[in-house]
C-alpha cells in the first residue's frame, strides 16, 4: 500500500466536502480527480427501503480493500487513492462509500475510480442487511445477494 492511500472502514458519517480536500491536498502533481460517492436508496428488489445495515470481519476487510487498490495502481499511474466504507445501520439517504482518485491524467483517474468500486461491489467482504417495507405493510429483514450486472461490470476488466 503506498504512503498515499488511505483506507477507512467506519459507522460514522463521512464529510464528502472534507474528504475531497484531503485527497486534493499535496496532490500537485496530479492535474485530475475522480470519486465516486454511493448512497442508501430509498428502494430495491421491488420494495421500498427504510434502512441498510453492513456487517464486515475487521482487518479482513481492510486487507481485502488494500489489495484492490494495489492491483488498480499496477493498472494506472495513480496519485492518491482513498477509500471510506461505512458499516452499521445506516438510514436512507446516507452516504454508505467514498472512493478518490488522484492522477496526472483524467482517463487513469476516471477508470480506476470505477475499477475499484467494480471490484468493491463484488469481492469486498461486506454483508448487506435491509429493512424493508413487505407486501403487506409490515417491516421485515432482508439480506442481500450479490447482483449479476455487478458481476458482468466486473468481467469487462478482465
Amino acid at each position: 500500500m503506498s504512503s498515499f492511500d488511505r483506507i477507512i472502514v467506519c459507522e460514522t458519517p463521512f464529510d464528502v466536502a472534507a474528504e475531497y480536500a484531503a485527497l486534493q491536498r499535496g496532490a500537485c502533481a496530479d492535474g485530475a480527480c475522480a470519486m465516486f460517492v454511493g448512497s442508501v436508496r430509498d428502494f430495491n428488489a421491488g420494495n421500498g427501503v427504510t434502512q441498510l445495515a453492513l456487517e464486515h470481519y475487521p482487518g479482513m476487510t481492510e486487507k481485502s480493500l488494500a489489495g484492490i487498490i494495489a492491483d488498480a495502481r499496477a493498472r494506472w499511474g495513480l496519485g492518491r487513492v482513498h477509500v471510506i466504507h461505512r458499516v452499521g445501520a445506516m438510514q436512507v439517504n446516507e452516504e454508505i462509500v467514498f472512493v478518490g482518485v488522484t492522477s496526472p491524467h483524467r482517463q487513469a483517474a476516471f477508470a480506476a475510480c470505477q475499477y475499484i468500486m467494480d471490484r468493491l461491489k463484488t469481492e469486498a467482504p461486506f454483508w448487506k442487511r435491509e429493512t424493508v417495507h413487505a407486501e403487506d405493510g409490515a417491516s421485515e429483514e432482508r439480506w442481500v445477494d450479490a447482483r449479476a450486472s455487478d458481476t458482468a461490470e466486473l468481467e469487462k476488466w478482465a
